[in-house]
């Protein structure tokens, strides 16, 4: 096993000070429990004197990185960290303590599944957990998961997979299905952390040693921390623009070459520029994640800004997925969003249009157009029509010297009214792309001035 840590050991590695809070229910003295499954209480009392624990689950308050949190830790050597009625009981308490308290709550998942000795009994314990971390998000407070080994059936299928910011320590197992019942040719690989991050499931891998501080980087980010927000809830200004961006395009096609131009900044640069600290998010959560879309949180003087940014290429699917995850996380949590535009447009191949790039796009739209926090766009490159435009906040779109925003590509555009190639210099110019033709137009409210 990757983790062969117990609760507590696993309570000690990320927490500074941890309060255990006494279970507010009476102990189970159900016997064989619901099924009368002969050995089950033996099997308990067993675990039990193995671990010194009363449960699989142990949860409380603890102290992480200066921030308070509802810390919740399973024992995987009592009874495989199953989760039975009892385990339901105490998760429903720190649910409900989290939601009481105003606190954010982590889980440390160890877990293969429900209990089988109580049957459907142990199963609907997952309705509950369901049921408790849906009063969390409604309750605008975050969810964080760190996945051990292993992490399967049930646990990864809610507490694991429905937290916000899924982490994961290396080599851990996580699936849905553990290693007993999956298909015997199937791919270990797809049931690992490292499976499970390439597939846009878990945000992070992180070693044992670097948890406590990234959870404690991930917890003042989704909640603030000691950050007072501004009154209003006023949008962030635009980055300005960075070393190496151009003066005023005297042409339409001057602007395209300059946004293309491979020496420009990108959006990594920017981020970096911009932020004082940040994290990224990874992933769609639905089977893919694109390097061409870089989402997360960061600090900017004080204030958490939660970020989506087209690094340059054609956008694909999951990172508009990945990127409307993002804006409605941010929404959830009252954290304004900047979004830095540069694509030449979303991805048009076969397999995009397979992966669903029209319902993509569609949601990213749909999400920009019902957040109630405020969102700040820059274009720093190219803005290659719809697939840069669904990121772009209506009335409040800012552009930098070296970018363009096009309903359409001047190749493109040229041929589709059958115009020779040469003439594609000309048909830019028409589409009036420039930086200073969007101001006119009103499409952008300005041109970034060079960062000092």
């Amino acid at each position: 096993m990757a983790d062969a840590l117990t609760a507590r050991e696993a309570v000690a590695l990320v927490a500074d000070v941890f309060e255990e809070r006494p279970p507010a229910t009476a102990e189970d003295a159900s016997g064989d429990g619901p099924l009368r499954w002969a050995g089950y209480a033996r099997a308990r009392a067993r675990a039990a004197a193995r671990t010194g624990e009363r449960e699989s689950v142990v949860w409380g308050t603890a102290d992480i990185g200066g921030l308070r949190a509802v810390l919740v830790s399973f024992e995987f050597r009592f009874l495989g960290g199953s989760l039975g009625q009892r385990a339901g009981d105490l998760l429903e308490e720190a649910y409900a303590h989290a939601r009481a308290a105003r606190l954010p709550l982590v889980s440390l998942v160890a877990t293969g599944g429900s209990r089988m000795q109580e049957g459907m009994v142990a199963l609907g314990q997952l309705q509950r957990v369901a049921r408790a971390s849906a009063l969390i998000r409604a309750a605008g407070l975050p969810q964080l998961a760190v996945l051990r080994d292993p992490t399967t059936g049930g646990g990864w299928a809610t507490l694991g997979a429905g937290a916000d910011v899924v982490l994961a320590l290396p080599g851990a197992q996580v699936g849905f299905a553990g290693s007993r019942v999956r298909p015997p040719d199937a791919d270990p690989s797809a049931y690992t952390a490292e499976g499970q991050l390439a597939a846009g499931h878990v945000d992070a891998i992180v070693p044992g040693d670097r948890l406590r501080p990234a959870l404690s980087l991930w917890l003042r980010l989704l909640t603030g921390g000691t950050v007072q927000p501004v009154p209003g809830g006023a949008p962030v200004p635009p980055p300005a623009a960075l070393d190496g961006a151009y003066g005023t395009a005297a042409t339409g096609w001057e602007a395209v070459r300059r946004a293309r131009a491979t020496h420009r900044p990108r959006a990594g640069a920017y981020l970096d520029a911009w932020f004082d600290e940040r994290a990224d998010l990874h992933g769609d959560r639905c089977g893919g994640s694109d390097p061409g879309m870089i989402c997360g949180f960061g600090l900017r003087k004080g204030r958490v800004v939660a970020y989506a940014a087209q690094a340059g290429t054609a956008t694909r699917p999951a990172g508009y997925r990945t990127a409307a995850r993002l804006i409605r996380l941010a929404d959830r949590l009252g954290i304004p969003v900047l979004t830095l535009v540069d694509t030449p447009g979303a991805a048009n191949d076969a397999e995009a249009e397979r992966a669903g790039a029209g319902a993509a796009i569609a949601d990213v739209f749909a999400a920009v157009a019902s957040v109630r926090v405020p969102v700040t766009t820059l274009v720093i490159g190219e803005g290659g029509s719809g697939g840069a435009l669904a990121l772009a906040a209506p009335g409040n779109t800012w552009v930098t010297p070296d970018s363009y925003f096009s309903v359409i590509a001047p190749e493109l555009a040229a041929a589709i009214l059958k115009r020779d190639p040469s003439e594609t210099p000309a048909t830019a110019d028409q589409l009036r792309l420039r930086p200073r033709d969007l101001v006119e137009l009103g499409v952008v409210r300005g041109i970034v001035a060079r960062a000092e």
